[in-house]
């Protein structure tokens, strides 16, 4: 069992010192540092298999990490899970419901599982929510939407002050995804934490801050704007033009174009900064159509980081495997 650390200071809700979770030869979590002051929203981002279905289970007390530390709410995860488990709040992708229940028997139920018996609390909850005429119907027939806001609802009976959604608005509408961010701005308002994942890029942005893991590492950790300002030794242009297979791989061909990804009726390129310009750009593409008038600047999305960054990542790891596959076919690893 890792050593006793001393806890975070009080204005974190969370903080983690090089935690790291292996399983066998295999890293999953490598060395993470994070640190969530109390109230704010923030998003954890990555692609699938990156590692962050384990860092949020060693967050939640589920998982004891290899090494390094992490505080929950004050509370060592690998020395007191279990009072760590007690305090947060946790909505999965699948919500945890039980469809052949109704909304108040959902509530009750993980009311009693966290021993929370403010019943005065559940009411406002069910009536804040959006619950004051459904309180009978089955949690099965709910809407997508709804089914996210009863999940929510069950998470928050005791008070917890810090939740862990998981893709909390995948699936929804985006009139229902505003409404629940909405929801969960309120929630922060009121001095709770969140600690969000997310695989919309437009979500990140409404997060205090975001951090990028890949292959278990934390490769960015920062602000949104800031996040987006590590693209700011590169050029970003917007070409409008229709899906072409040919002309993409035109444009990944050309000096200096780092990435190129297509929406709907615009081709996004990030490029090296200084090799391209509006006019070389269209006659490099040069179909006979596009002109400069088709291609300008453009300001970076999150979308753009995340894409570039995991991109570039993939790339970097995919020749270090290959150099040390070589290496090992010559006998020197």
């Amino acid at each position: 069992m890792p050593e006793p650390t001393a806890p975070p200071a009080p204005e974190f809700a969370l903080s983690a010192r090089a935690l790291t979770r292996r399983f066998g030869d295999f890293t999953a979590v490598d060395g993470i540092d994070l640190e969530l002051r109390r109230g704010e929203i923030f998003g954890f981002l990555g692609p699938n298999g990156a590692g962050k279905t384990t860092t949020i289970r060693i967050l939640c007390g589920i998982l004891t990490p290899t090494s390094g530390t992490a505080h929950v709410l004050g509370y060592d995860v690998a020395r007191d899970p279990e009072a760590v488990k007690r305090r947060i709040g946790y909505v999965s992708q699948q919500f945890g419901l039980y469809g052949d229940l109704s909304v108040d028997e959902n509530v009750r139920f993980y009311a009693d599982i966290y021993g929370a018996t403010d019943r005065a609390y559940r009411e406002h909850l069910l009536e804040h929510y959006g619950f004051k005429d459904k309180r009978r119907r089955l949690a099965g027939a709910l809407s997508g939407g709804f089914k996210q806001r009863l999940a929510l609802v069950c998470a928050l009976t005791h008070k917890p002050k810090l939740v862990f959604l998981d893709e909390p608005t995948a699936g929804v509408d985006p009139v229902t995804r505003k409404e629940l961010w909405d929801l969960f701005y309120s929630l922060t308002a009121d001095g709770t934490t969140l600690f969000v994942t997310t695989h919309y890029m437009e979500e990140a942005e409404r997060c205090d801050r975001v951090a990028f893991i890949f292959r278990g590492k934390l490769v960015l950790n920062d602000a949104p704007d800031k996040v987006k300002a590590h693209l700011g030794e590169r050029d970003l242009f917007h070409v409008r033009c229709r899906y072409d297979p040919e002309l993409v791989r035109r444009a990944r061909e050309l000096p200096g174009v780092e990435t190129v990804n297509q929406f709907g009726t615009t081709l996004r390129l990030i490029v090296e900064r200084g090799r391209l310009t509006p006019e070389t750009l269209a006659r490099a593409l040069g179909n006979g159509e596009l002109t400069a008038a088709h291609v300008y600047p453009t300001e970076p999305t999150m979308e753009d980081v995340f894409v570039n960054l995991t991109s570039r990542l993939a790339a970097e790891a995919e020749a270090q495997d290959a150099a040390l596959d070589a290496a090992a076919s010559r006998g020197l690893a």
